[in-house]
């Protein structure tokens, strides 16, 4: 019995980022666990729901906007807070386990999870984890179906909004037209990010040129 914690959505300039932990025998999960990002929405949907059968916990903790957006803080300590918070749901004291690690310096990255993680666990920490270690395959799996089903959520409330991502057209069109008509950022924006900056600013510049 083990665990694994990976966060998805901590790039996106729209929407939460959520961390998941799996507490579970790594030869109880299905077969084809893996690095999330490799592996088709429905599949990935049909894996979470066999994670959640077969292991022995699971939890997911999110990380909204208006934490993101705090001045007071940063996102490699927002992603420390998140592996914590859902590993912090499924520990047993003495347990041992991997983290994906969030951070260029690994080792950092594990002690700081787990100096906020209460009962104590032995916790490794490991860059590209998500591809090595079942346990933290499908903890990817299933933060990043949580992830999914929240972009869905937005899509429903505001129309399309693409991936979330800066690099997405569609996003970035989004996030235009919704100034364009209501002349500031929708609440589901995380305001800190460039990609919000420059959106108002061409919108600014945009119009000046009407006058």
């Amino acid at each position: 019995m083990g665990f694994g914690v990976d966060e998805a959505g901590k790039g996106p300039v729209l929407g939460s980022m959520f961390a998941a932990a799996v507490r579970a025998d790594p030869d109880s999960l299905p077969d084809g666990v893996g690095d999330s990002k490799g592996i088709a929405p429905a599949r990935r949907e049909r894996l979470d729901e066999r994670i959640r059968e077969a292991a022995d916990a699971v939890a997911v903790a999110e990380i909204p906007v208006e934490r993101i957006d705090a001045p007071e803080t940063d996102m490699n300590t927002l992603t420390v807070a998140a592996h914590s918070e859902a590993l912090s749901a499924v520990a047993r004291e003495g347990l041992t386990g991997t983290v994906d690690a969030g951070d260029t310096n690994a080792e950092r990255f594990g002690r700081r999870v787990a100096e906020r993680v209460d009962p104590t666990v032995d916790i490794a920490a490991e860059h590209g984890a998500d591809e090595t270690d079942p346990l933290v395959g499908a903890a990817s799996i299933v933060a990043k179906v949580a992830r999914d089903s929240h972009v869905e959520s937005l899509a429903e409330q505001y129309g399309e909004v693409g991936s979330g991502y800066p690099s997405d057209p569609t996003t970035r069109q989004f996030l235009a037209d919704y100034v364009e008509a209501h002349g500031d950022l929708p609440d589901c924006a995380r305001e800190s990010w460039s990609t919000c900056a420059d959106v108002l600013a061409a919108a600014q510049q945009s119009t000046l040129d009407g006058f």
